[in-house]
């Protein structure tokens, strides 16, 4: 969930217009190791990333990044979308491990989290030193440094302190303690599941996961809101794991059932659909009940029922013992680690008609959407947080400028935050293009910049704001107009000028960093 792995990868192959760039070798979604994706469709259809182009509509005011497809996938961030429409809360965080100097990669997540903020999002950033030193062996006092130069450049880019909150995860006592909670629901057969662990791995590394856990759900603990985690794609694991914990943190579980026994959810699609179908005209006392359903069900095909032999002989069974119990729609809570006071007030909230059983209560005047807000008060009012599953974005790898990955142990092909304008100038003019081998052949057949670096570069960061310019450039070079030497030269002393700039920035907010709320000497240096 860290901001610093997820921009360190190639991205190159497909053509993209709208400035983003596929990535180089297969999907390999590993949050410590080194991810590539060779095609972002299959983070789509492998993963259940949903495509960002889908929901840019309900975005007011789109940052560029997202209207460029530099943000091109997202979990569940209509909800998002919705909260900052309506000027309901909502939040965004994202963390930094420090173990280099903050890059122009690094720069796309500062971004999110601003433009999170001025639209009105509750901000959050965080120094993720107990996974640095955990994970990547950092000594404190490495640590300490990078954090500052972290925190330096994201004040200097605009987030706003009295809005918004930095901590470091060793000196956050309620984070502490909300992973030991989220421990307890973790195991380590998940773990080794999802990141790979197994006897060799530390302990501390393990804990890290769980404190990154707590991280994405901390912006929930004074109150339940929409809540989103802007990342690469390689960082998702994490955003899985943290969505299902959430879940599981819950009191209640709510769904649709129809009688007062348990279906699964295939089970439950088949006897919703003949619920549907049969008229309970047709029946005694006009009412469908378990064993008309079941009836109807034996005397169709296993071919038209969509379900296995296995899901047939379990519904059939659940229903004929149920007999001539009635078929009804209904909303249920089920309860999951709610309290007994919790459960007593869930059953009191309960308007109209409802049934109470040994480990759930079934409501029949409540639609869904209400019965869930409705479980997720009576939690928050009963003790309980109330989580709701966080939401995410996805952005696209960044290329090295010289070609293949951006990483930062090849000062070449990234360009740090920290560089003097002038040797950011000599990189982007070092940088490799997606030019063709001469002049005449790049007028007659234009270049290739979706697999430019340097227009990267520009429809990233250079441009800014300024979609009309992205789009000019683009156009320009792929149409044979704009020769790569000018190109070049254009983008070096655009990046001499931003650094000189957020330089200049990074002095001003010096003060401010010194009177923030946030230990910059970790107390752990020995």
């Amino acid at each position: 969930m860290t901001g610093d792995d997820p921009l360190e990868e190639s991205a190159q192959g497909e053509p993209l217009p709208d400035g983003g760039a596929a990535g180089a070798d297969d999907v390999a979604l590993d949050p410590w190791g080194s991810s590539s994706v060779s095609d972002y469709r299959k983070l789509f259809e492998e993963f259940g990333i949903e495509e960002f182009d889908e929901v840019l509509e309900e975005v007011p005011n789109p940052h560029y990044l997202m209207r460029r497809g530099v943000i091109f996938g997202h979990r569940d961030y209509r909800h998002v979308a919705r909260a900052l429409q309506n000027d309901e809360p909502a939040a965004v965080l994202s963390g930094f491990m420090p173990t280099g100097d903050p890059h122009i990669g690094h720069k796309l997540v500062f971004d999110e989290i601003i433009w999170h903020q001025q639209q009105g999002a509750d901000a959050y950033a965080l120094i993720a030193d107990l996974e640095a030193n955990s994970a990547r062996g950092m000594r404190w006092d490495e640590i300490d440094e990078h954090a500052r130069d972290y925190l330096l450049s994201l004040l200097a880019l605009g987030f706003d302190l009295e809005e918004g909150e930095l901590y470091r995860q060793s000196e956050n006592r309620e984070l502490q303690d909300l992973a030991f909670e989220l421990g307890a629901e973790t195991n380590f057969s998940e773990l080794q599941a999802i990141y790979g662990f197994d006897g060799e791995t530390d302990v501390s590394h393990m804990q890290s996961v769980v404190t990154q856990m707590a991280d994405i759900l901390y912006p929930q603990l004074e109150e339940p809101k929409p809540t989103v985690i802007p990342v690469g794609p390689d960082q998702d694991p994490h955003v899985r794991l943290a969505r299902d914990l959430a879940e599981r943190m819950r009191f209640f579980k709510v769904s649709e059932a129809y009688a007062s026994f348990e279906l699964e959810p295939v089970e439950r699609d088949l006897v919703a659909e003949f619920y549907e179908r049969l008229d309970p005209g047709d029946f005694d006392d006009d009412t469908l009940r378990c064993v008309h359903v079941a009836e109807a069900i034996e005397e169709a095909p296993l071919s038209e029922l969509g379900v296995t032999a296995d899901v047939l002989r379990s519904v059939l069974t659940k229903l004929n013992e149920a007999g001539m119990e009635p078929i009804r729609p209904r909303t249920r809570f089920s309860d999951r680690r709610a309290t007994e006071e919790a459960f007593d007030a869930l059953i009191d909230a309960i308007e109209g008609e409802k049934r109470v059983y040994e480990n759930h209560v079934d409501a029949f005047e409540l639609e869904r959407d209400e019965a869930e807000e409705l479980a997720r008060q009576v939690e928050v009012d009963t003790g309980g947080y109330g989580f709701r599953p966080p939401s995410s974005i996805y952005h696209r790898f960044m290329t090295g400028l010289t070609g293949g990955k951006m990483s930062s142990s090849i000062p070449a092909s990234h360009i740090s935050l920290l560089d003097d304008p002038e040797d950011g100038y000599d990189k982007v003019k070092a940088a490799t293009t997606g030019g063709r081998e001469t002049a005449e052949e790049q007028r007659e057949k234009g270049g290739k910049a979706d697999e430019c670096p340097v227009y990267e570069l520009y429809a990233y960061l250079l441009a800014g704001d300024d979609d009309e310019f992205a789009k000019r450039v683009y156009d320009e070079c792929v149409g044979g107009e704009r020769l790569c030497g000018d190109c070049k030269e254009q983008a070096a002393q655009l990046m001499r000028e931003f650094l000189a700039d957020h330089q200049e920035k990074r002095d001003e907010v010096e003060e401010l960093l010194e009177d923030a709320d946030i230990e910059l000497e970790s107390p752990r240096r020995r």
